[in-house]
């Protein structure tokens, strides 16, 4: 026996009277408890370095790898390992998230000038080093190193490094496609080091290990994110990423077998993922639970994917219109947004909260996880009302460079003096005025004993 879905069925309500954020609810994701399983983690690291490494690593991994860096050799062997029609789809994911990741980095400097000989530029410099993290948990993300890495290599920063649990199956190093991707992306300084204590080792530092970085990125459990959230400060981090979600919009047009299919490929990756169906038509609704209750008994990760989408956090929606749905989805914000009608493209224009929206039959969710070109590390838990995934820009600065030239400056000095009067910072407007003060000559001092200043 499948799955039992929820539906919630909101047909004839007044959308307008209704906190459509909180209809489709989210799996519980405490990450304030979990600061306080992390903190004690995160001093331990500080203070004891790469010993309270080894502790956690036996604790948490059951296995301390013979060195927390994995030595350059073992990452060329993991190439030289790879299957061929893997490391085939490895450089196919690579080379398209490359190509796209150029486009995201635009130009580099832009300026205007405000008014003659008064020029503001910006200056889009990269962080000088980032730590990746990429999780070992129920699956190897091996491709979330290219998500992170490539994005980071074209943004032109010059010290990257990688953190990945040891894997006890695989003597201790990170799982060995991981490494290969790390060894194809040109990465050499990868450290097997998983969870909290990865995060707190970038973010510390660890003496005789691995140099402090300035930024962490990459996605994790409970306990990575709130590592996260206690560090973010000391480092820029990319986001809290909550467990995955997808939410298909469709129509009656929809091929009940696609929606249901896309729907499993996110329940796959953890009991706690979203999936979630907005739907105009009953019919469709009714025949993706069939397809739902034949396809997920023979799925490999069955258990998984079944408590996934009979949880909380997933569900069929029904709606009266197109309108409707794409209110709900809104409100939602989903990490991925599937759009299966008979015009996606219209009604992907009037989405506004999406990480990432795939559009019609053969554009799903596992096409933006591998090959797709676009970024697979996206706001989750409704955060794409308010953020972007992790692309180029992720990983640079932006600077303002002013440069105003003495008539430009006196153009706008009084402006600034009665500004900085109305603040109740006149040295603020002073800084200014100063410069246009007439500086009078200094005579040589003489042998009177009048005060220098009464000598001016």
């Amino acid at each position: 026996m499948g799955p039992v879905i929820a539906t919630i069925d909101l047909r004839g309500s007044d959308l307008d009277g209704l906190d459509l954020g909180s209809i489709v609810p989210r799996a519980p994701f405490d990450v304030d408890a979990a600061t306080a399983v992390v903190a004690p983690l995160i001093a331990e690291v500080a203070e004891r370095g790469a010993e309270a490494l080894a502790e956690y690593s036996a604790r948490f991994d059951q296995v301390v790898p013979e060195s927390f860096r994995v030595p350059v050799a073992m990452i060329e062997q993991a190439v030289a390992d790879l299957d061929p029609a893997l490391r085939s789809a490895i450089e196919t994911s690579i080379s398209r998230r490359r190509a796209v990741a150029a486009v995201e980095a635009g130009e580099r400097d832009a300026g205007v000038e405000v008014a003659p000989g008064a020029r503001v530029s910006q200056r889009l410099i990269p962080v000088n080093r980032v730590g990746l993290y990429v999780p070992g948990g129920l699956a190897p993300l091996s491709s979330s190193v290219v998500m992170n890495v490539v994005p980071a290599q074209v943004a032109g920063v010059g010290r990257i490094a990688v953190a990945s649990p040891p894997q006890k199956d695989f003597g201790g190093w990170p799982h060995p496609v991981v490494l290969a991707v790390c060894g194809l992306l040109g990465v050499e300084e990868v450290y097997a080091v998983g969870g909290a204590q990865a995060i707190a080792m970038f973010a510390h530092g660890v003496d005789g290990v691995c140099p402090k970085v300035d930024l962490v990125t990459g996605p994790g459990n409970i306990y990575v994110v709130a590592a996260k959230r206690l560090l973010r400060g000391r480092i820029g981090i990319d986001a809290e990423a909550g467990p995955t979600e997808i939410a298909v919009l469709a129509d009656e047009t929809a091929e009940p077998g696609f929606v249901a299919a896309d729907l499993i490929s996110q329940a796959e990756h953890d009991p706690l993922a979203g999936a979630v169906l907005i739907t105009t038509s009953l019919d469709l609704a009714e025949r993706v639970r069939g397809e739902l209750a034949a396809r997920v008994p023979q799925a490999r990760h069955a258990e998984r994917i079944a408590a996934a989408l009979s949880g909380g956090q997933s569900a069929i929606v029904l709606v009266d219109d197109l309108d409707a749905a794409v209110a709900v989805a809104d409100a939602y914000a989903a990490e991925h947004l599937e759009i299966q009608t008979a015009d996606p493209g219209a009604v992907a224009a009037r989405i506004t909260n999406a990480g990432a929206i795939f559009l019609g039959p053969h554009s799903p969710v596992s096409l933006g996880d591998y090959v797709a070109g676009s970024t697979h590390v996206l706001p989750t838990a409704g955060c794409a009302c308010h953020s972007s995934g992790l692309g180029v820009r992720s990983f640079l600065k932006a600077v303002h460079v002013i440069d105003y030239d003495a008539p430009a400056l006196a153009a706008v000095a009084g402006a600034i003096v009665t500004f900085a009067e109305a603040e109740e910072l006149p040295a603020h407007g002073a800084a200014v005025a100063a410069r246009f003060e007439i500086a009078q000559p200094v005579t040589a001092p003489d042998s009177s004993s009048e005060p220098a200043e009464e000598r001016r």
